[in-house]
């Protein structure tokens, strides 16, 4: 078994969320096709989408923050084991708090859902000019197109919070904002 499936297998035994093969297989192609080196990642969990990104290329760097204590130490561990620790930087602590540096060809959003615009709106300076933001789970599990399937009332207040920071994506004259139907709903979105 291999790392990457390892961390797959831990992520489905362990409900870790990661991100679905088809996406990240498509952000990988992504980062690959613009020449993406400098990324920024909100949410790291157990690293997956970390070490993926980074084994695609010796030059890509990125920072990632994760607040949650068990997965902070277990990305750490993976991180170790796949040998890219140059290339990776794990910060312990809440992304809405932390304090980082540099600026990036790229940033990933694929943390608590419910903060998307918050993390937006807080990291999108440290953006280039033509940069891009990711942010996944904006179909979260076809819940957003279909929400008269949602009986929970927690659930629907999330569901309602995503939809409108679809509809703030969309509204932002500022980027471009394309949706994929990959994975679980990716966005990206171009700073102009």
């Amino acid at each position: 078994m291999t790392l990457i499936e390892e961390m797959e297998a831990y992520a489905k035994d362990f409900d870790v969320p990661i991100m679905q093969k088809e996406g990240i297989d498509f952000m990988c192609n992504f980062i690959n096709e613009n020449k993406i080196t400098s990324i920024l990642e909100i949410g790291s969990a157990i690293g997956y989408s970390a070490i993926r990104m980074a084994q695609l290329n010796k030059n890509i760097h990125i920072t990632t923050i994760e607040r949650d204590e068990e997965r902070y130490k277990k990305a750490v561990d993976y991180i170790q084991r796949s040998g890219l620790e140059k290339q990776i930087n794990i910060i312990y602590g809440d992304a809405l708090e932390t304090v980082v540096n540099g600026s990036y060809d790229m940033i990933f959003i694929d943390a608590a859902k419910a903060q998307y615009i918050r993390f937006f709106e807080r990291y999108e300076g440290y953006l280039k000019k033509d940069g891009y933001i990711i942010t996944d789970n904006l179909k979260f599990h076809g819940f957003v197109e279909h929400k008269e399937l949602v009986k929970n009332r927690n659930l629907r207040q999330l569901v309602g919070k995503i939809q409108r920071f679809v509809d703030y994506l969309k509204n932002r004259e500022d980027f471009d904002t394309t949706f994929y139907e990959f994975g679980d709903g990716v966005g990206i979105s171009r700073k102009k």
